[in-house]
């Protein structure tokens, strides 16, 4: 937006960032919301076609998908499990720091939180190396030896159709966050105006809600 511009807003008491379709912040606010709720509904309606899929699927083959859970490390699970609650949580302080003009509080969450997600990358890439390692891998890329029960491969196949969509979805979370720390260190967000800071918490509280329904179905009770 040009100076000329922000002058002008600023004269009629209007702020920099409402655009020019909209009233006033709170109906940009709303409309901005409202719109990430629709995504989010198609978000929901892609994954829930992968747990209906996994669902057929392992109604078919118990054996298989019983015996091919147990290669999945728990621990690690577990761990990145924790690490997208907590920073979940510490998507929530953004938010609050941001609303409260804490800009300095607002820049420390969203770093944490991009470490988390830093981490939750990390453990995964490990998890996807023993797999590769071991052949456990998907369709008739599936090489792994001594199996007692066959079809194993298709469990492996959700296993990395879902927890790389998903993973897609963590990278795509950590740019938006970064993309908002740069935005919240050039003190672009306060009180008045703090609708990117929301939106992208309510994205990343959707990649945490995610894995907390991957991680006991893949983990824990195949």
């Amino acid at each position: 937006m040009s100076t000329a511009t922000n002058t002008a807003a600023a004269e009629h008491g209007h702020s920099k960032f409402l655009q020019h379709h909209f009233r006033e912040m709170s109906q940009q606010f709303e409309a901005a919301k409202i719109g990430m709720w629709l995504f989010l509904v198609t978000e929901v309606l892609l994954f829930g076609g992968l747990f209906v899929g996994y669902g057929i699927m392992h109604a078919k083959h118990p054996e298989a998908f019983m015996a091919a859970h147990h290669h999945l490390d728990k621990v690690m699970g577990a761990l990145n499990t924790i690490v997208l609650l907590f920073s979940s949580f510490t998507m929530v302080m953004a938010v609050w720091a941001s609303q409260t003009n804490r800009r300095k509080l607002t820049i420390l969450f969203l770093v944490i939180t991009l470490l988390c997600a830093c981490t939750f990358m990390v453990v995964k890439y490990f998890e996807y190396s023993h797999k590769f390692h071991d052949g456990l891998l998907p369709g008739k890329y599936y090489t792994h030896k001594g199996d007692t029960v066959p079809g194993q491969f298709m469990f492996f196949s959700f296993y990395f159709m879902m927890t790389g969509l998903h993973g897609i979805h963590v990278l795509l979370g950590m740019m938006a966050i970064i993309w908002i720390l740069f935005r919240t260190i050039r003190g672009d967000f306060s009180s008045d105006y703090y609708a990117p800071v929301d939106i992208t918490g309510l994205y990343w509280h959707l990649v945490d809600l995610i894995w907390i329904y991957l991680f006991p179905l893949m983990y824990l009770i195949s």
